[in-house]
């Protein structure tokens, strides 16, 4: 009985302890369609995605700044005959004190590497591999931060590599103007059986200077920057040849109003990715059309809808390369719902039926 009396009484204490917590939730689904038509092009393939992802999180919270999450992110091809054809389970530790955050665990990809360029992460990367397994501390304040984040993508066995990324980013505002930095270093080992496979190294910077006319004028976005986008390979295995150094110039033109935009990416320099006949995509998770000297894509996009929970986007996007135009359609629709206490924000929504009424106003 006294045994039991102990058990009891530590149960209660753990009960109430747990009701005293703030009780979380999030809910979302992602839906995505993505055509390419690259006929005709020696780096990029045609081909169509599209799927869809449900993605429910459970948590607790306390002192406001410390939460943690249990979840899964599931995923279902259209036109697959399994309900599932994968799946990422979801845990991880959150801490958010202003001037500080900080993820450790299996969290959600997008919205902490959403910053990222194509020239890093592809549109299959955030289809395919929604989730990251790693931390990332970032440092922050209303428009400005720095961070660093790590994301182990594959551990080591007979038959699979050892893969990770280490990345940092920041970016600082004075005014219209804006300095922005990104990188990461992949880390791309061999098997552990007993071949030889010498470790690739691959790494990216892109250090650029912008202009952001947004606060000036009634556009959502109306900014242009331009930097140095430097690429870094190296295989162990050839210890003569060191790193093997890619210089380019990269340039972003965005603009949106009223749920119209418009997104240009041109990019000028050393074709990257100069292992990509031998590794493809297994080590390089950028769009492959950077293997050419220059590249440019337009992205011509509007919201049918677009609030703080639901976002439905169309995008038709060009493709200068190669001296041909290459031609990509994309929809998106993604709900996400949850019960966090934020700020209030300024209201903004696009739907299709007011949006012609909006522009007239």
């Amino acid at each position: 009985m006294k045994k039991t009396s102990i058990i009891l009484s530590i149960l209660l204490l753990v009960i109430m302890n747990v009701s005293s917590q703030e009780l979380l939730w999030k809910a979302g689904v992602h839906s995505f369609f993505d055509n390419k038509e690259f006929a005709g092009s020696e780096v990029e393939s045609s081909g169509t995605m599209a799927g869809t992802h449900v993605v429910p999180q459970i948590g607790l919270g306390f002192e406001g700044k410390h939460r943690i999450f249990v979840g899964i992110n599931v995923m279902h091809e259209f036109g697959s005959d399994k309900a599932i054809d994968y799946y990422d389970p979801i845990a991880y530790y959150e801490y958010d004190g202003k001037p500080f955050r900080f993820y450790m665990g299996a969290f959600p990809r997008k919205p902490v590497l959403d910053n990222y360029p194509r020239l890093f992460f592809q549109d299959s990367i955030s289809n395919y591999r929604p989730t990251m397994t790693g931390f990332f501390w970032e440092l922050y304040n209303k428009d400005d931060y720095f961070n660093i984040w790590m994301d182990w993508t594959s551990r080591q066995t007979q038959t699979r590599r050892e893969t990770f990324f280490m990345g940092w980013s920041g970016k600082y505002n004075h005014g219209i103007f804006y300095g922005q930095h990104l990188a990461y270093m992949f880390h791309f080992a061999g098997t552990a059986n007993d071949l030889f496979e010498p470790v690739q190294d691959n790494g990216l910077l892109l250090t650029s200077l912008g202009v952001d006319f947004s606060r000036k004028t009634g556009f959502e976005k109306l900014e242009i920057n331009a930097g140095w986008a430097l690429g870094l390979e190296k295989d162990r295995g050839v210890d003569d040849k060191g790193w093997n150094s890619r210089n380019g110039f990269l340039s972003e033109i965005k603009a949106e109003y009223k749920g119209l935009g418009l997104f240009n990416t041109f990019y000028k320099g050393d074709g990257k990715q100069i292992s990509y006949d031998r590794f493809g995509s297994a080590l390089y998770w950028g769009s492959p059309v950077y293997q050419l000297k220059q590249y440019d894509r337009l992205d011509g996009y509007i919201y049918f809808v677009k609030n703080s929970a639901v976002e439905v986007k169309f995008i038709y996007s060009l493709h200068f390369a190669e001296g041909n135009t290459f031609h990509e359609q994309s929809l998106y629709a993604t709900f996400n719902l949850d019960n966090l206490k934020k700020k209030p924000q300024k209201p903004y929504e696009y739907i299709w039926s007011n949006w012609l009424s909006s522009l007239r106003d």
